[in-house]
């Protein structure tokens, strides 16, 4: 026991890496498995498992190493792994060091379907800008499709309950296994040349091998270059192929595609009718208002028309008319009334009216007499009585009574 030899964990972890670095199949080997806890370290590496039925390995991809990568690692991909495998020290474990990783069989599919969307994409086949409008009332229908299968029952099935009238052109064409992509596109440009409103192109469920013809770059392209809008209509909704993203619509069956590309006959005539009652309404309710409007501006213009305004002015004019006439009535009953009174005064004033009660007016030299100083015997003078003028002389003047205001006159 003194003579044996003891050595560290460190040596013996070293020995054994040693042993591993110079074991030629170890150094450059290649190993097939499922990808498992795959995680994308801060640093750029890629740690992940590799495992089958039977064991797991760990792996490590350094940052290095990644420019060759061509997708993204994730859960169940199956891929092949290149590289070597050591021990590391510290912990004794053995892992391997991956300088190369490719998908392995459908994984193979699954890379070229990465590379090819990528590159139409860099292109801007993909772009919104290219998309075309999908008609909502379409009559004319095209299908690219299998002329036996689930797929085209379905889209005649429900695009016949949708709209009896619709249109319907099969091209059949094969959707699988070889020739079956340049059947597809023959397709697509034999019905663009009808002018069909829309075209569906695409098939039932299957595999990706199945479904592998709509995800040829010739099919992307055709439905590209088609003048004719064109739903792509592949497998069932998980299954998304080349073809739905180069598409003007994507639908996630064929089913769902009739669904998208056909108009509902009774529903529209439903909304016709529906559109009809609302228009009729809104029609009558905006004739009702324009009436009301009509009439509003009738009462406006009635009362600031000229001749409303005549006739105001006119009923104005008959009112301070006849409240003239009333005055000037009044005015001429009271001056009326003062010119009797006035009458009566000069009336009772009058020589007339005293000569009436015996009384004379004499005058000499046209001038009335008043006083014996204002003639001499012998002047002629004139009497006027009630009825006539009487000529007269003077023979004699005699001066009045003392106290006496007044002086009588003989003839």
């Amino acid at each position: 026991m003194a003579n044996q030899n003891v050595y560290s964990v460190g040596q013996v972890n070293s020995y054994i890496k040693n042993m591993f670095d110079n074991d030629f199949m170890l150094k450059y080997i290649s190993v097939r498995g499922e990808i498992s806890n795959c995680k994308y370290h801060t640093s750029g590496h890629i740690y992940f498992s590799l495992k089958d039925d039977i064991g797991i390995i760990s792996c490590v991809m350094f940052a290095g190493n990644r420019k060759g990568l061509t997708f993204h690692l994730e859960e169940g991909h199956n891929v092949i792994v290149r590289g070597k495998i050591s021990v590391y020290v510290k912990d004794g474990s053995y892992q391997m060091y991956a300088d190369n990783i490719k998908l392995d069989g459908i994984g193979q599919l699954y890379q070229r379907y990465e590379a090819l969307k990528a590159e139409l994409e860099e292109m801007g086949m993909f772009a919104d800008e290219y998309k075309q409008r999908v008609p909502l009332f379409s009559t004319k229908i095209g299908i690219v499709t299998a002329k036996t299968g689930a797929a085209i029952r379905d889209i005649i099935q429900i695009s016949k309950r949708r709209n009896p009238y619709v249109q319907l052109i099969l091209y059949p064409a094969l959707v699988q296994g070889e020739g079956a992509a340049q059947s597809i596109v023959d397709g697509i440009r034999s019905l663009d040349l009808l002018k069909p409103d829309v075209i569906i192109v695409g098939r039932g469920g299957g595999s990706i091998e199945d479904l592998w013809a709509f995800n040829e770059e010739i099919v992307a392209r055709a439905i590209f270059e088609c003048s004719t809008p064109v739903i792509s209509a592949v497998g069932h909704e998980t299954d998304v192929t080349i073809a739905d993203f180069v598409a003007d619509m994507r639908a996630p069956t064929p089913s769902a595609a009739a669904e998208l590309a056909v108009y509902e006959y009774d529903k529209l005539l439903d909304d016709i009718k529906n559109y009809k009652m609302s228009l009729d309404s809104l029609m009558i309710q905006n004739i009702k208002q324009k009436r009301n409007y009509c009439e509003q501006l009738k009462l406006r213009l009635k009362l600031l028309s000229p001749v409303n305004k005549f006739e105001q002015k006119k009923s104005d004019l008959n009112k301070m008319k006849e409240k003239l006439i009333m005055l000037i009535e009044n005015r001429l009953k009271a001056e009326k009334m003062r010119l009797n009174i006035n009458a009566s005064k000069l009336e009772a004033l009058s020589p007339v009216k005293k000569l009436s009660a015996g009384y004379s007016y004499i005058t000499v030299k046209d001038k009335a007499l008043v006083s014996i100083n204002q003639v001499e015997e012998d002047d002629l003078i004139k009497i006027n009585v009630k009825d006539g003028i009487i000529d007269a002389a003077v023979i004699s003047k005699e001066p009045a009574f003392a106290g006496s205001t007044e002086s009588g006159n003989e003839e």
